[in-house]
């Protein structure tokens, strides 16, 4: 296989196993104390990757929010905040949204062949546009990533991305919290969809951390050979 990052899957779902609340309004599933947490993390990559229907719905910077961990990164010459990635069929993404407006780092978008033509129209001047193949190829992206000297990647999410990760076995550990709530409702999003997935009843993921933060708790996974406790 091709050389691909280390890469760490970051996600909050509610008790019952949901990303959000099938509204339009946000689901506030962390807490100050964990998304500091987050933000370390975040820091401490060079490249941060979500769907791009997190994108369109979220409407995420997805930057370093902390002075000292942007000060950290400039002081080992890196840019403020890591790369932004994103992966699409379709490109439908609104270039004044804030992935693209805000901080200084690079912002690619990971295409499907058909739409790259419209996406460098309408992108182009935001972002790099990158033919990602019919469908959108995963285990390219990732190292094309690699080349392009991503050595630590942090996906964000949402559902269908991280299922896509996971089936693919492209992650090498998965940060997960749980929000003390129901959404209660099938109309939201789950954590993953429908797939073959490579940790089953028969080949269990291994916890290797539990946390509690404030209400809510953090469990930590090792999903490959590749992790390290120091990872």
């Amino acid at each position: 296989m091709s050389e691909r990052p280390y890469t760490i899957l970051s996600c909050g779902v509610s008790l019952d196993g949901y990303l959000d609340a099938a509204t339009d309004q946000r689901l506030v599933l962390s807490n100050e104390a964990d998304l500091e947490r987050v933000d370390a993390v975040r820091a401490d990559c060079d490249a941060i990757l979500v769907g791009a229907a997190t994108v369109r719905n979220d409407n995420p910077r997805l930057l370093v929010r902390q002075p000292a961990l942007r000060r950290q990164r400039r002081e080992r010459g890196l840019g403020e905040s890591p790369m932004k990635v994103t992966v699409t069929e379709w490109a439908r993404l609104d270039a004044c949204g804030r992935f693209f407006a805000t901080g200084d780092s690079e912002k690619l978008v990971y295409c499907a062949s058909p739409a790259v033509a419209d996406a460098r129209r309408r992108l182009g001047c935001v972002a790099t546009v990158v033919d990602a193949g019919r469908p959108v190829d995963l285990a390219n992206v990732v190292t094309d990533l690699h080349e392009r000297g991503v050595r630590r990647l942090m996906v964000e999410g949402g559902g269908r991305v991280h299922t896509q990760f996971l089936t693919a076995a492209l992650a090498d550990e998965l940060h997960l919290v749980i929000a003390p709530f129901f959404v209660g409702t099938s109309r939201a999003h789950r954590f993953v969809g429908d797939g073959a997935f490579p940790w089953n009843a028969d080949h269990r993921a291994s916890l290797v951390e539990t946390r509690q933060i404030g209400d809510v708790v953090f469990l930590r996974y090792a999903l490959s050979p590749r992790f390290t406790a120091a990872s």
